[in-house]
């Protein structure tokens, strides 16, 4: 499994484990956990999750895997809504989800996008937890580079760890500006929906459909969802979170975490997806 170290020294790996919709249903709730625990067995210690995932059932799931595990060998991401990012809401909804996730520290926690509350107060807020030791270090997801310039102008702005971000092979319009940034401040990209879930991609094909992606795949001996993931880590610095429920999806996703495509062929998939020449809007689902 490849690995991403964040600025604070951490080291991650670059295929972690979402969990978005996961937690919902009492008949996919075992399978879900087997997918989890296999995830963590190849490798994918990361786990993401957030408070809004099913009103807190992810959470609560992830922590029934995370009282049968090695804590010490977990990375656990969640997030706060912007409407509980300030004063007092964020630290009664931090220790929630430490409640529902088994654990007495966060290694990072996410504001889930900007909102109404002032960005200091967050940051303020955060940092409290992290001088407390119950939180090792925090970011934010969703945010644009606009947002993310007048988060960095604050002054503990820079000890953001994180930005997680919408971004797969058809959905590269971070890469004119916001990832540039975030570089230049050593913030590193997660990616969510790397697989595009839920999209579709040219000519009203999926992403598993994609003659090149296919292609590549019988190269490689590769799914074409492994494919797609090896071209969004490709440059070290991006850490993608694919959510699946079931144990043999999860084993495909962490194979696309040791999977190396050689420049021609990350060069082709460039070619067939290019990231625009202009600012985007910020992607969102």
């Amino acid at each position: 499994m490849r690995t991403v170290t964040l600025k604070n020294g951490d080291k991650v790996p670059a295929i972690g484990l979402g969990t978005w919709m996961l937690g919902d249903s009492a008949d996919s709730y075992e399978s879900e956990r087997e997918a989890l625990f296999a995830g963590i067995e190849a490798g994918c210690t990361l786990i993401d999750t957030a408070e809004m995932y099913g009103e807190g059932r992810s959470e609560t799931l992830v922590g029934s895997v995370v009282a049968q595990s090695d804590r010490s060998q977990l990375y656990l991401v969640s997030k706060v809504l912007p409407s509980n990012a300030g004063r007092p809401h964020l630290r009664d909804r931090f220790y929630r989800s430490l409640e529902r996730l088994h654990t007495d520290y966060l290694d990072l926690y996410l504001l889930h996008w900007y909102g109404s509350v002032p960005l200091s107060e967050t940051v303020e807020e955060m940092e409290k937890l992290v001088a407390e030791g119950t939180l090792k270090a925090w970011g934010v997801s969703n945010l644009d580079r606009t947002q993310m310039e007048e988060l960095w102008a604050l002054p503990q702005g820079n000890n953001c760890l994180v930005n997680q971000v919408l971004y797969h092979v058809a959905s590269r319009g971070i890469e004119y500006d916001l990832v540039p940034a975030m570089r230049e401040h050593h913030v590193t990209t997660m990616a969510y929906c790397p697989l595009a879930q839920g999209a579709t991609l040219r000519q009203g094909k999926g992403l598993f459909d994609d003659p090149l992606l296919r292609a590549l795949g019988k190269k490689y001996d590769a799914a074409p969802s492994e494919v797609a993931l090896a071209y969004i880590i490709r440059d070290g610095h991006t850490i993608a979170i694919p959510r699946s429920g079931k144990a043999v999806h999860t084993l495909s996703n962490a194979h696309g975490g040791r999977l190396e495509l050689s420049d021609d062929d990350y060069a082709r998939i460039t070619e067939r997806f290019p990231a625009p020449n202009h600012p985007t809007p910020l992607d969102i689902q």
